[in-house]
């Protein structure tokens, strides 16, 4: 039989690793000559504010074939409120090529009037009240900016406002320092500034106030130990005669007075530019932070904010606030301020230089969402795997389990259209025993479906109920009401058992929140969290709806009854009093529940309008199927891990609710989209893509479906302790079950003790290696005498049919002619047509063609 075009062979394989593995950092040493030579700058540029001191600036050269055509300022006007009040600005230009680039190092800037004078770090603050206009200029090119000034009064420095700010820039209230859980050298300070009448109160109140010395401010405890005048374990941390250092000791010497509960934070944060402009490795861009007050008033923090990259390989950000593009990918920026967090995406094309869209078939909405950001990112598809990799790819992922060699041969030599005869496939999958059996398996992992909290019999009970769920295709809200909103006997709800779990209220929020809603709730158990919007209140407040659960023994052994009582509290440790049963975000009505917390929480949490619930499950199960999440890893949704493709996320999530969380709906749409069924194969406009699905990416088999693979290639039964033979890996009754050599826990199976997807672990160390070279699993699989190899020699089958049927039985695929001669030549100088059968699929079982799903 012919291979045809596109069959995915080991050599594939490697190379697909591999060029995922291998960095590419020698080209980006060559980026930031190539970016200038492309945009017509010169290679000398400085930062405008220098420039106007020396009374000089550096003015745009445009190329014959580039241009600039204009330049714009953001913010577009600027107001003083008082004499502190500093604000900056950027200056971008548009080319005529359709470049946007950060020009504010170089443009000229001058003021119509001295109402404002600009400092050495760019920014301006006012001198003289009234209204005038900031002329910027890049060459020919201008931008009018109009400024009011309204006042120049110096106000009294804010607690709030000034001094907390300064202590989370400086790092005073980090993790690290004195905002760790007992502080540092007996002073402790809420982390991050989570809360201001705790930090005035450790200041001021603190060792009798001995902190401060209002008579001689530089004097104080406060000021010395920063600038390290007297010893600091933190070191140097606030120069002496600096910005902060003066903003401090004004503040002290004006009585440390408090505005806590007088004066409000921001209520959001306003980032310019919201897309950087980083075209090119080696280009940089200025950001600008505005915070916005409840009271209309907005306020310059860019020096205050925190600004982090996620991906500092790609973009890096300086202390300034200055992004600089590293290597062509994408990275978000988080900005951070007062409890207040804002991301941007960053997307360094890099050079693209004869890119052009050929297009691609589009089979449903997914293709035409990822094709956009392929567009966009100047990515091309990978082409249409063919038909032996998608029937065993689609196979595994579905059911857990290989193809036989008669279905595939079967699919194979069907004549039906493609597209027409994969869709027949995937609706068989879909409803056959297999795919019961694989997501029931799926669920008892992530469900944690173990006897050490349920008992044996919960433990098959519980098995079983998610069994039949799955079966019923029982829709996803539905299934998640049940498991937390039942009560009685866990034996006669077998449902119940996940209460086992949960049955404390802190492992209710954080288990719950990070399955079901893609949160890890877990930092704000003992703080706000330092890096989200989640507070230590809502942690506990969450809590507060399993308040009432309670459980008592049941009439059986190892048996346990749950219920609601009339009563029952949670503490919150930051008041000491009782936490409301209050959800983080929406709202839920207690009263339409009768008091039954656990119903309203699960009616909140599963309905379509929570904007989380549909979303985390959507991208779970891509996840599944495309080898990572849209945002991954999908269990840790937060705002510096922003979706690689939004808009994709938000369609899946929207198809997901409309088909009333039907499941098996959402994964028939998945598998059937181009981009699902796209080859291993990489261009060269792709080879580096690992985020937007341009090609398939590789994933080793998990434990239970490589040992249910070689088992059923081999033809020979399972070997487990246990448990009948007679069963699948994905179909035994928990993690106590396994083979006799522990081949299922030595590659990775979880042992269902978190509902975190990282607990099963798919690497392919030295361990696995040499177990599958030479363990008992293989060597038994191999040398059965009622197996696969054993009965083609007794049927007398040729040389020729005994690879073909090795191949289908083990890669699910025939043979190349390469590979065929090969096997042919192999046997013949053998001579023992067993021994050569073995080898031939030993070889085969430690190819990545069959560890890994492509």
């Amino acid at each position: 039989m012919v291979r045809q075009k596109g069959y995915c062979d080991m050599s594939n394989i490697w190379r697909s690793l591999i060029q995922r593995c291998t960095p590419k950092g020698f080209a980006a040493l060559m980026w930031p000559l190539v970016s200038f030579m492309v945009i017509g700058f010169m290679t000398l540029a400085i930062p405008s504010a220098q420039a106007a001191k020396r009374g000089q600036g550096i003015s745009f050269r445009p190329t014959s074939s580039l241009s600039l055509i204009s330049i714009e300022v953001q913010p577009s006007a600027l107001v003083f409120n008082n004499a502190r009040d500093a604000r900056t600005f950027i200056v971008t230009g548009h080319t005529s090529a359709g470049y946007a680039i950060d020009l504010s190092p170089i443009a000229r800037v001058r003021v119509l009037q001295p109402l404002v004078r600009m400092d050495a770090e760019g920014f301006l603050h006012p001198i003289r009240v009234g209204h005038t206009k900031l002329i910027v200029s890049v060459g020919e090119k201008k931008a009018v900016v109009p400024i009011t000034v309204k006042s120049v009064i110096d106000p009294p420095i804010s607690f709030m406002r000034d001094v907390e700010p300064i202590l989370s820039k400086i790092g005073c209230n980090a993790g690290m320092c004195h905002g760790a859980a007992h502080g540092k050298n007996g002073f402790r300070l809420s982390l991050r500034g989570y809360d201001p009448a705790f930090d005035y109160h450790s200041l001021v109140y603190d060792v009798s106030g001995r902190r401060f010395d209002r008579t001689d401010p530089a004097r104080s405890l406060m000021l010395l130990k920063p600038t390290e005048t007297v010893p600091h374990r933190g070191g140097l941390v606030l120069p002496m005669g600096s910005r902060y250092y003066r903003i401090l000791k004004a503040w002290i010497a004006q009585g440390v007075r408090s505005d806590v509960g007088k004066v409000s934070r921001p209520d959001r944060l306003i980032v310019l530019p919201s897309v950087p402009h980083l075209t090119l490795p080696g280009m940089h861009q200025k950001m600008v932070v505005i915070a916005h007050y409840p009271d209309g008033t907005t306020r310059d923090v860019t020096r205050e904010a925190i600004l982090s990259s996620n991906t500092p390989s790609v973009a890096s950000v300086d202390k300034l606030g200055t992004l600089c593009a590293v290597r062509r990918g994408e990275a978000a920026l988080l900005v951070r301020y007062e409890g207040l967090f804002s991301t941007v995406n960053i997307t360094v094309l890099g050079d693209r230089s004869g890119y052009r869209w050929t297009g691609a078939p589009e089979f449903n909405y997914i293709d035409r969402l990822v094709d956009a950001k392929l567009r966009k990112v100047k990515l091309l598809p990978a082409p249409v795997c063919d038909d032996a990799t998608f029937i065993r790819r689609v196979s595994l992922d579905l059911t857990g389990l290989p193809p036989t060699p008669e279905e595939v041969k079967a699919f194979l030599a069907d004549p039906t259209p493609t597209q027409q005869k994969r869709a027949k496939l995937v609706d068989r999958l879909l409803n056959s025993p297999a795919y019961v059996d694989r997501w029931t398996n799926k669920w008892c992992d992530l469900l944690d479906c173990n006897s050490k909290y349920m008992g044996p019999e919960g433990e098959r009970k519980f098995r079983d109920w998610i069994h039949l769920a799955i079966a019923r295709n029982m829709p996803y809200d539905q299934f998640v009401r049940a498991l937390i909103a039942s009560s009685g006997d866990c034996y006669a709800y077998p449902q119940v058992n996940y209460l086992r779990v949960i049955s404390d209220t802190s492992t209710a929020t954080e288990d719950i929140t990070q399955l079901f809603l893609g949160i890890r709730f877990s930092c704000a158990r003992c703080h706000d969290h330092p890096f989200e919007r989640w507070t230590q209140n809502q942690y506990y407040n969450l809590g507060a709806f399993f308040a009432h659960m309670t459980s008592k023994p049941g009439p059986r052994p190892d048996d346990m009854v749950f219920y609601e009582q009339s009563s029952g509290e949670v503490i919150n440790p930051r008041t000491n009093d009782p936490a409301k049963p209050i959800p983080p975000f929406g709202q839920v009505n207690l009263a339409e529940y009768h008091g039954n917390l656990r119903e309203a929480f699960a009616a909140w949490l599963t309905s379509p309008s929570n904007p989380y619930f549909a979303m985390a499950m959507a991208n779970r199960l891509w996840s599944y199927f495309l080898g990572k999440g849209i945002i991954d890893p999908v269990d840790d949704i937060r705002a510096d891990n922003p979706p690689s493709n939004p808009a994709l996320l938000a369609a899946l999530t929207q198809d997901f609710v409309m088909h009333h969380f039907d499941m098996r709906y959402l994964m028939r749409q998945i598998v059937l989209s181009r981009t699902y069924q796209s080859s291993i194969v990489t261009n060269k406009w792709n080879d580096d893509d690992d985020i937007n699905f341009s090609h398939f990416i590789p994933r080793r088999l998990d434990a239970e479906q490589l040992y249910d693979a070689i088992n059923l290639a081999a033809g020979v039964k399972p070997d487990y302790v246990g448990a009948p033979p007679s069963l699948t890996a994905q179909q035994l009754p928990g993690v106590n079950q396994d083979s006799s050599d522990g081949f299922l826990d030595l590659f990775g199976r979880p042992t269902r003790q978190t509902p975190c997807e990282c607990e099963r672990n798919s690497n392919m160390g030295i361990v696995q290696a040499l177990d599958l070279i030479n363990g008992p699993t293989v060597n038994r699989a191999l040398s059965a005498p009622d197996g696969r190899i054993a009965k083609m020699i007794k049927e007398k089958l040729s040389d020729k049919e005994m690879i073909e049927e090795i191949f289908l039985a083990t890669l699910s695929r025939p043979p190349s002619p390469k590979e065929m001669q090969s096997a042919l030549s192999y046997f013949r100088k053998a001579g023992d047509r067993a021994q050569a059968a073995q080898d031939l699929m030993w070889a085969l079982f430690n190819s990545p063609a069959f560890l890994f799903n492509h």
